[in-house]
């Protein structure tokens, strides 16, 4: 015991070594013309699962992209957007605006990053109604799109799984987004969603938060087990990982609602592919995505789109 102990504030150490490190690189890059941490490690909200996280902008990058090495991520941005989403019209376009809001700057000299974040954090009662709306309306557009191509007679099992992984992420992307406008707050996207959604939303939305738990079909400690079991021979080694830490900390919902959208993410060819599936794959991708837990087909879009108009409406 004494070892796993030893062993855990080793790795606990050399994770912080690395994080410091790698933030001493990236600001001694000429290229890096900002730097933030993002994410809950080194916050009060840090957990056994949490991990480093930096978001950048750097000259010379064409596109965003995400980089994974030693237990640290970063998030590389072009410098061009650095100075372009300093306007709200545009970052509101293509920025990753929690993230942002979010995130604590470590290294800013252009001023730029921290311009962001005020803008983000100081936006009028106007600007946040019309954000909230983009948010509802293109999530109930999504929805539209899904009943035409999903939802009509004759479609099968696919689509019927494909309707509730669409609703699920409309809940995430667009819903979730939208009721925290209410309250003047960003999202956290870690896996400790949904315990994060609930402490934010749930006094003020209660019955948003508990039909977002239907939709993933949550059950405490035992279905967590059952979906860490069924990630087995599915190539889902690192998120099952990352899981059965957040497992570990106490995080139930957490680990199943991130490997439910990782399943949904890895093996949409197989959701695609159903009928041809071993029963024994099917099985597990079953109780994976949750699919006897949850709503299939036109229920779920239809339970997604009800809850978007609540929220329209204040409700």
């Amino acid at each position: 015991m004494q070892d796993a102990h030893s062993s855990c504030e080793g790795f606990i150490l050399k994770l912080v070594f690395d994080a410091e490190k790698t933030l001493e690189r990236l600001v001694a890059e000429r290229k890096v013309r900002a730097v933030a941490w993002a994410g809950g490690y080194g916050t009060e909200n840090a957990w056994g699962g949490s991990e480093p996280t930096f978001v950048t902008f750097e000259r010379g990058i064409l596109s965003p992209h995400v980089e994974s090495r030693a237990g640290v991520t970063v998030h590389r941005f072009p410098y061009e957007s650095l100075e372009a989403w300093r306007d709200w019209d545009q970052a509101r376009q293509d920025a990753p605006l929690s993230m942002l809001a979010t995130s604590r700057v470590a290294y800013d000299p252009t001023g730029h990053y921290g311009r962001i974040q005020r803008t983000l954090w100081t936006l009028s009662d106007e600007k946040r109604a019309a954000h909230r709306e983009e948010l509802l309306t293109r999530g109930l557009d999504r929805l539209t799109t899904a009943r035409r191509d999903l939802a009509r007679p004759g479609h099968g099992v696919p689509e019927q799984i494909q309707c509730l992984i669409l609703a699920r992420s409309v809940a995430l992307e667009d819903l979730y987004p939208a009721l925290l406008t209410h309250i003047h707050a960003w999202p956290e996207f870690e896996i400790r969603l949904p315990h994060a959604w609930r402490a934010a939303s749930g006094l003020r939305f209660p019955k948003a938060v508990y039909h977002l738990d239907g939709l993933y079909g949550f059950g405490g400690e035992d279905e967590a087990r059952k979906v860490l079991l069924a990630t087995r021979g599915l190539g889902l080694v690192a998120q099952e990982k990352r899981a059965r830490a957040a497992f570990q900390a106490g995080y139930y919902d957490g680990s199943v609602r991130y490997l439910r959208d990782e399943a949904a993410r890895t093996h949409g060819g197989d959701v695609s592919n159903w009928g041809h599936l071993s029963a024994a794959k099917r099985d597990k991708l079953s109780t994976l995505l949750g699919l006897t837990r949850s709503p299939l087909g036109p229920t779920a879009l239809h339970l997604a789109g009800q809850l978007l108009e609540d929220a329209r409406e204040g409700r």
